[in-house]
């Protein structure tokens, strides 16, 4: 997951997420918060570390392009979540799966909420066996939103004067402020019935995260690149339809191309793409 594109695809520099650090603030947020509900941590680290196994490369923007794909071809559709299940229970150990317990599973499946409004996704969603479930899934949501307004402050697609005052003045005006804030928030509002952050603190999240759609996720600089990702990732698939990867056993050339692709990473892809679609130069 090191070299799998968060937001921003391929970015400069060292310092931007990779589905491997979004998968480990994850983790700390989820232990942080199930520590201090008195949840098993161990339940909680497992979902956490499996939740985005299934992730594509070139990050929501793959993960479209892969759904269409799988329907046009007589599948289902594709979604990171089903997919990271599908690899702890079909592709890992050669076919034969890790033997997770029903609970990690679980949690691993139902981990996310799409893009709805936060104040319906928490603790709403598709109903989950636990609480550490519960934890992860809201978790992601804390994790996402703030290292997602990092990373575009970082690379300039936003400024600090664009975040709405009141996410800065109730939220805080640094990462790890607002980080914490929401912790704390769901730490203290979260009891027997539940996992839940305060309803006053969902308003602003919610004003946060409908700021990031608007000028992260649907700005020039990240859409530009869906009819290249797509092209991409059409053309890779068709090349796995007409030469099926060595390991397909599933017997379904189809889901086997699409389980091959959303295992590549970005800098994979492209290379691949390149010495087997693109000409290859003369010597």
């Amino acid at each position: 997951m090191k070299h799998k594109t968060q937001v921003l695809l391929l970015p400069e520099g060292d310092h931007y997420r990779t589905r491997l650090t979004h998968t480990l603030e994850v983790c700390q947020v989820a232990r942080t918060i199930a520590r201090a509900l008195a949840l098993n941590e161990d339940l909680t680290d497992a979902i956490a570390l499996g939740h985005d196994l299934g992730h594509t490369p070139f990050g929501h923007m793959g993960e479209k392009v892969l759904d269409r794909i799988a329907k046009e071809n007589g599948l289902a559709g594709f979604s990171h979540a089903r997919q990271s299940l599908r690899v702890v229970d079909c592709l890992e150990k050669d076919g034969r799966g890790l033997n997770l317990s029903m609970e990690v599973r679980d949690g691993i499946l139902k981990h996310s909420k799409g893009q709805v409004d936060v104040r319906e996704g928490f603790p709403g969603g598709e109903p989950v066996l636990t609480n550490e479930a519960r934890v992860v899934r809201i978790s992601d949501s804390i994790a996402y939103l703030n290292h997602d307004l990092d990373d575009a402050l970082r690379a300039g697609i936003v400024r600090n004067e664009d975040i709405p005052p009141s996410v800065t003045s109730k939220l805080g005006v640094t990462h790890g402020e607002r980080i914490g804030r929401m912790v704390e928030s769901v730490v203290s509002n979260s009891g027997c019935g539940g996992v839940r952050m305060g309803d006053e603190l969902l308003e602003v999240v919610e004003v946060l995260r409908s700021f990031l759609y608007d000028r992260v996720y649907a700005s020039d600089r990240v859409l530009r690149e869906e009819p290249r990702v797509t092209y991409v990732l059409s053309a890779l698939f068709g090349h796995f339809l007409d030469n099926p990867p060595e390991a397909c056993c599933c017997g379904d050339t189809a889901l086997a191309a699409l389980d091959h692709i959303s295992g590549m990473t970005d800098r994979y892809a492209l290379a691949f793409f390149e010495r087997t679609i693109l000409p290859s130069p003369w010597p």
